[in-house]
């Protein structure tokens, strides 16, 4: 008898899980800049379940070196019971970096006034994207001049997790100052330039050290570190072993859910 009541638990649990319907709502504007580049580009996808209330929220910043990259839900965060918000932003160098940055930022002021519409929780707005996406989300998150422009505060955030994110200066800015990758700089768009003890809980995931992009992973593990000195209570720093810059996102997924279940069971 147990058994068979076991095996029935499993086929209803099976039943619901198959039964959970998602829908993709595609290319919603979220900025009032008139700029036709920002017109073009400056659209969101949300992917969300039809059946669930007040679901963590997960906004998705592609990677691409701020110069390529569109916009797409990663396949390990679907049928998750999560709300993804998938965004497009402009790119250099056709855009300069503000408006890079900018965007992001009015992305997740749009998740925040209007998530409730997709059975999202604004309290549980988790923000992640991967290498370019990475550094957007570490910008945004600690540098709260972005948001307060769009009357968010970016403490409101139940947590950063940038995937390979470069921290200091960016790459891509670097270049067109004429520096070398290898040169490194920390001005107002390096995201160490602006760590505080009172920024939402930060997730940091690289890649391999050995198998990273121009030093990435020591690059993270000193933003680790001191954010660690200046005091702040819940960053974590994970190095994929055997992952590269490229294929690192795939399990880095998992560690991103694995804490959004942590973060959201807290008080």
């Amino acid at each position: 008898m147990k058994r068979i009541t076991l095996i029935l638990a499993l086929l209803l649990t099976a039943m619901a899980a198959s039964a959970q319907q998602y829908l993709t709502l595609t290319d919603i504007p979220y900025s009032k800049d008139t700029d036709a580049y920002a017109q073009e580009r400056c659209k969101l996808d949300v992917y969300y379940p039809t059946d669930l209330k007040d679901c963590p929220v997960v906004v998705w910043f592609h990677g691409g070196g701020l110069t390529g990259g569109n916009k797409f839900i990663p396949e390990e965060l679907k049928n998750s019971g999560l709300v993804v918000v998938a965004v497009n932003y402009r790119l250099m160098p056709k855009a300069a970096i503000d408006n890079c940055i900018d965007d992001a930022a009015a992305a997740v002021a749009w998740t925040f006034g209007n998530i409730g519409l997709y059975n999202g929780s604004p309290e549980k707005i988790f923000v992640a994207g991967h290498s370019a996406g990475g550094y957007l989300t570490d910008m945004i998150g600690l540098d709260k001049h972005w948001l307060a422009k769009y009357g968010v505060d970016a403490d409101k955030i139940k947590g950063l997790v940038p995937y390979s994110g470069q921290v200091i200066t960016h790459f891509a800015l670097r270049e067109r100052r004429g520096m070398q990758p290898t040169q490194p700089l920390i001005d107002e768009y390096a995201p160490l330039y602006h760590i505080r003890p009172d920024a939402p809980p930060i997730v940091i995931i690289s890649a391999d050290r050995e198998e990273e992009l121009y030093g990435r992973y020591e690059e993270t593990a000193y933003f680790w570190r001191m954010l660690k000195l200046v005091g702040h209570k819940d960053v974590t720093l994970y190095e994929l072993d055997g992952y590269n810059h490229g294929d690192m996102a795939t399990p880095a997924h998992a560690i991103l859910k694995k804490n959004i279940k942590r973060l959201c069971s807290s008080r």
